[in-house]
């Protein structure tokens, strides 16, 4: 169980209607139910902004998504997101494992990959990136898709942090962290 109470259906229509757009008419996550339950941090973490695809491809997306929770050994949020997205961003078996097990150089990542991940990983063990690795990715992304990335990067540990620190329950559905 959670720390903290999710809130129980029925949702307050205003509340209703952020979880259809969110979840697309699925239920919505522990998570959701949590933070929708103050308005003040359901606001904050709506106000990120992050929610939606942004300028990132959707297979860039979550290799950063999955990356960033694996990290933060956050294994509802990977596990979430494995599940809803791993197949339409043609995530294979060996990279979701690799998202977890594997450094940012493994073969299955393209060279563009292998930046973005090197990055990641630098930001999330230095908070920061040094030149040959800005260099890194620069000379595959854009400034809007860098931005996006760092952007992710905080986002996501701060959702691991709210589903770790709050013990959220795994969702019934979602993948496991690989062994």
């Amino acid at each position: 169980m959670s720390r903290i109470a999710p809130l129980s259906p029925p949702y307050a229509p205003e509340i209703q209607e952020q979880f259809d757009r969110i979840m697309r008419g699925a239920p919505p996550l522990v998570l959701f139910r949590v933070m929708a339950g103050q308005e003040r941090a359901w606001e904050k973490f709506r106000g990120g902004s992050l929610l939606d695809r942004g300028p990132l491809s959707m297979r860039e997306r979550e290799i950063v998504i999955d990356r960033t929770c694996a990290l933060n050994r956050c294994e509802y949020e990977w596990g979430v997101h494995v599940t809803a997205f791993a197949e339409a961003a043609h995530l294979s078996e060996e990279q979701v494992r690799a998202t977890v097990h594997g450094g940012a150089d493994a073969p299955c990542w393209s060279e563009a990959e292998k930046a973005m991940l090197a990055a990641v990983d630098a930001l999330h063990h230095r908070s920061t990136l040094s030149e040959a690795e800005f260099a890194g990715l620069k000379a595959h992304y854009d400034e809007a898709k860098i931005l996006e990335i760092i952007q992710l990067c905080g986002f996501y540990r701060t959702v691991s942090y709210l589903a770790n620190g709050l013990a959220l329950p795994l969702e019934p559905n979602a993948a496991r962290f690989p062994s």
